[in-house]
């Protein structure tokens, strides 16, 4: 009996082949058996304006009154955004916020609450 690998996403040791690729039936993670393990996909790491990390599901304040494009009145400082979504890209999270709706805000102008 041949020793598969272990799952590079969650350890496990229940992989299975699948023709050219392994399986991980608890993760459902694929990979090529190939050129060995591949590392998890990492979330980006994205800081706020005083530097401490964000992570997705944090609460976080605007430190700035911001324009929005198409709104009559600014998003006021101290405005507490709950369950943020980090994204790649310039505008690093992903939101909803009342009144407002779904946004997209710059790391650079949020603390973590």
């Amino acid at each position: 009996m041949s020793t598969l690998p272990p799952c590079p996403h969650c350890s496990s040791t229940y992989t299975y082949e699948d023709g050219e690729l392994f399986v991980c039936p608890e993760c459902a993670h694929e990979w090529s058996g190939q050129g060995g393990t591949e590392a998890p996909e990492q979330s980006p790491v994205v800081r706020d304006a005083f530097g401490n990390l964000l992570s997705d599901g944090d609460t976080v304040t605007v430190i700035k009154d911001l324009k929005v494009k198409g709104a009559s009145t600014p998003i006021k400082v101290g405005t507490r955004v709950k369950n943020i979504r980090l994204v790649e890209g310039d505008h690093d999270i992903d939101c909803r916020i009342d009144g407002f709706g779904a946004m997209q805000l710059k790391s650079e102008f949020v603390k973590k609450a």
